[in-house]
Formats: structure tokens, C-alpha cells, sequence
């Protein structure tokens, strides 16, 4: 009786809303029209894309590095709630073998929102990949997520700017 009497039981304390803030400044891109279909037909999760105007990503979310790609064109992180996002640093970058991407973290480091990732030369990303679109992929949806809410859908800054807000199950 006087469990639900000072609030949420633990296991309810981590379901609480989870805002996704853009990784870099630039233009929102819905999924659907990210020119890659392992990301515009959702093969890895729910999620959107950022046309960056400049070559600073940082965390879209608090939590943990799960993954750095060793190109350092990609990072996973795993929130305290267990949600997985993953940013890839535009598309079909893997070929650039790293060229032109200095990392910033590593996994096991604890990040907040907005903590500096990776910087990238977008010119040379802009020569050598097929769109310096940056997805940023919830990779666990089907197993974490209730519903999606997309908050931002026009020009957003990073580590600001929240751009979905997911609810868990």
C-alpha cells in the first residue's frame, strides 16, 4: 500500500520521455528521404537525418559510448534507459577510411547531450561520399519505443535543438 504513496516504483523511474537533440547544425531530413535505403526504409530503426552546415557533431543524447566506428565516421550510445542511437556521419563515408574525421571519444566514456564526438571536414566529405546527410537512428526501437514524436522539422542547432521525443514501453 505505501509503495506507490512517495512515487514511481524503480523499474517506472526510467520511462520517462526521451527528447533526441539534433548532432550538428543544419537542416532536418525526414527518414523517408535519406538517399540511402537501409536508412529511408527504417532496416536499422525509427529515426531522422541533419544536412550539417558545419563539421562539429556532438551527442544527440546523455549516456554511454556503446560504438565508434574505428573510421570514426559513426557512434552508438546507450542512454540510461536503455535506448541505442546510433549518428552515422553521412553516407557511405565508411570508404573514406577516416580521412578527413577526428574522434573525440571513445567507448565506455560517459557523454551528455551536446558533449563534442567527432569533428569532420564536410568539404571532403562533400568530394568523397555519396551526402554528407547525418542519420540519427534509434536501433533498439522495436524493442524500447512506444511511440515517436518528431518536435523539430526545420533549421536545428546542435546539441539544442530537439528534434524527436520518444516515449518508451
Amino acid at each position: 500500500m505505501f509503495k506507490n504513496l512517495f512515487g514511481k516504483k524503480k523499474e517506472e523511474a526510467n520511462k520517462e520521455p526521451l527528447e533526441i537533440k539534433s548532432p550538428v547544425n543544419g537542416k532536418y531530413v525526414k527518414i523517408e528521404d535519406i538517399p540511402d535505403p537501409v536508412f529511408s526504409e527504417k532496416m536499422m530503426g525509427e529515426g531522422f537525418g541533419i544536412e550539417p552546415s558545419n563539421g562539429k557533431v556532438v551527442a544527440p543524447v546523455s549516456g554511454e559510448v556503446v560504438q565508434v566506428f574505428k573510421t570514426n565516421h559513426a557512434v552508438g550510445i546507450k542512454t540510461d534507459s536503455g535506448v541505442e542511437v546510433l549518428i552515422h556521419i553521412g553516407l557511405e563515408t565508411v570508404a573514406m577510411e577516416g580521412r578527413g574525421f577526428t574522434g573525440h571519444v571513445s567507448e565506455g566514456d560517459r557523454v551528455e547531450a551536446g558533449d563534442t564526438l567527432v569533428e569532420v571536414d564536410l568539404s571532403l566529405v562533400k568530394e568523397e561520399a555519396n551526402s554528407t546527410i547525418t542519420p540519427v537512428i534509434i536501433t533498439n526501437s522495436n524493442d524500447v519505443v512506444a511511440s515517436y514524436d518528431f518536435i523539430s522539422t526545420s533549421d536545428v542547432t546542435a546539441g539544442e535543438s530537439s528534434v524527436m521525443k520518444v516515449e518508451l514501453k
